[in-house]
């Protein structure tokens, strides 16, 4: 099943009163700012607001006569001009406005969102808002046969149709990027088990612009990545759970003048290993391949949109980490492709081990590509979370990408388009703190502790990264410098229970993407 076939239809309409839908769903701060044709919204709701004070905080409903399905939701965005305030008050509103009107019996909302000027991409935003709220989750769609939405069709009102059907054309190639992530990320441990992922991948992407090459040979696992084939041993004995490494590229049409090469960590569950999670925090750990799921989703977009001058190029590691008598433990020294002696510190730091030695070969890559700039995405660690909360995505940037101001522009752009991010530096701690501690070890992989009890424990990890795949030869000082970024997306990826939200892919989307259609 395509994720497109999974997006409710979006209609652009410029009548607010069509009778092809079964509700409005009215998202702005103010009654103030419905003029003109919005002001048939207007009258019901001042009157309403005359005998329920709450009106105009948080969402309220109001059954109209003239209004099709005689059902009116308004949802309040908030304030919108304060120091603290974002493009993520239409967001937000959107979805809970939609929320509503599925709850009230709607198929077929309209959604309005009063002209205002207050963030240049509120209207995409709202609308991505909305088909937030009108995700249908994997498992029910193929345990409930035909339920692919919660909604027939949305409707999207704009006062020009041409420029509205522009904005349902990104929106819904946007929201097929984020479907697929959230099908993957979202997905429980066997559903989106390796093989399964690798699975969905490949159908996905089938007759597309986005070549796919599986690696399922776990010999060559444990040849070529072998830090990847130390968390594997446990799991490869399970035939359905054996690692796969995914591997995805988009050339774009005309001058490559820019190449991505993504790297996602794909931990179908992460059990801690022999390191076990105890005390009830195992819970939510299929989470941990949402970093694999960000990337599988970008290239969605990729499919759908065809930038021109743009070269991705993805690696999913792909990957559980269980116990068994074959799973690696603390203490062992292994070699990695870059060819460094590693210590295993703690087995529960499976992400950096699953990721590096594809990220040593990105590097590898890189000098034969126009203008790299490698990444990794991972639900890393709950440092991150600790240190920024939840629903920012943390970004690391080493020397090259720092001197371009590479984490300003992509907070800039998730500032623009409601993936918001914040910016860590790595400092020289972060490298001694990884570098081995005795004759034996090249690197240490990690200490004993959780990175929640760890200083600096979101950028060791990046530290980590770029020693062990070599990117530390290419430092700002070198022949050859190359950019790399590490995003870690604890925090951002989404509430467990709940939907995974799609971080970084509208973040990455913005900077890398929109600017070439």
């Amino acid at each position: 099943m395509s994720s497109a076939s999974v997006i409710a239809p979006l209609v652009g309409v410029s009548e607010i009163l069509s009778s092809d839908f079964d509700s409005v769903v009215l998202v702005t701060d103010s009654l103030l700012k419905l003029q003109g044709c919005l002001s048939v919204l207007k009258e019901p709701l001042e009157t309403l607001q005359k005998v329920d004070v709450s009106v105009g905080c948080g969402v309220s409903f109001v059954a109209v006569e003239s209004i099709p399905g005689r059902r009116l939701i308004y949802s309040a965005t908030g304030p919108l001009t304060r120091d603290q305030d974002d493009v993520r008050r239409f967001f937000d509103a959107a979805e809970k406005g939609i929320h509503r009107a599925l709850n009230a019996g709607s198929r077929s909302p309209l959604l309005v969102r009063a002209p205002d000027q207050s963030f240049e991409k509120a209207d995409l935003v709202t609308v991505l808002g909305a088909l937030q709220a009108l995700y249908v989750p994997l498992e029910c769609r193929e345990n409930k046969l035909g339920q692919n939405s919660k909604a027939e069709k949305l409707g999207v009102w704009g006062v020009d149709v041409t420029d509205t059907n522009k904005l349902v054309l990104l929106a819904t190639a946007l929201e097929s990027g984020r479907v697929v992530c959230r099908d993957i990320g979202g997905s429980d441990p066997e559903r989106m088990a390796a093989p399964k992922v690798a699975d969905y991948v490949e159908t996905t992407f089938r007759n597309s612009s986005v070549k796919v090459e599986i690696v399922t040979d776990q010999q060559r696992i444990e040849d070529e990545y072998p830090l990847l084939g130390a968390v594997n041993r446990a799991a490869k004995r399970v035939d359905r759970h054996q690692a796969r490494v995914v591997a995805l590229k988009y050339e774009g049409d005309g001058d490559i003048d820019t190449t991505l090469m993504l790297v996602g960590k794909g931990v179908t569950y992460d059990t801690g290993g022999a390191d076990i999670k105890a005390g009830g925090v195992m819970a939510g750990m299929h989470r941990d391949k949402c970093g694999a799921a960000a990337v599988a989703g970008f290239f969605k977009v990729l499919a759908e949109l065809k930038p021109k001058g743009l070269k991705v190029v993805g690696a999913l590691a792909m990957v559980r980490n269980s116990i068994g008598s074959d799973c690696y433990v603390s203490d062992e020294l292994l070699v990695s492709r870059s060819g460094v002696k590693v210590r295993v510190g703690n087995t529960d730091a499976e992400g950096r081990m699953a990721m590096v030695d594809l990220l040593c070969q990105m590097k590898e890559m890189a000098m034969m590509e126009k203008n790299p700039h490698l990444m990794t995405v991972a639900t890393l660690t709950g440092h991150a979370v600790l240190s920024v909360g939840n629903n920012y995505t943390v970004i690391v940037d080493n020397g090259p990408a720092r001197k371009e101001k590479f984490g300003l522009k992509l907070q800039k752009s998730g500032d623009d388009y409601a993936d918001p991010f914040e910016i860590s530096t790595l400092r020289r701690e972060d490298y001694e703190f990884v570098a081995g501690k005795s004759e034996y070890e090249d690197y240490l992989q990690c200490n004993n502790q959780p990175s929640s009890q760890t200083p600096r424990g979101h950028q060791v990890p990046a530290a980590f990264l770029v020693t062990v795949s070599g990117l530390d030869k290419h430092g700002i000082d070198s022949a050859f410098p190359i950019k790399y970024s590490h995003l870690d997306v604890a925090g951002s990826s989404g509430p467990y229970p709940g939907i995974p939200t799609g971080a970084p892919i509208l973040a990455l989307c913005g900077h890398f993407v929109i600017s070439r259609l």
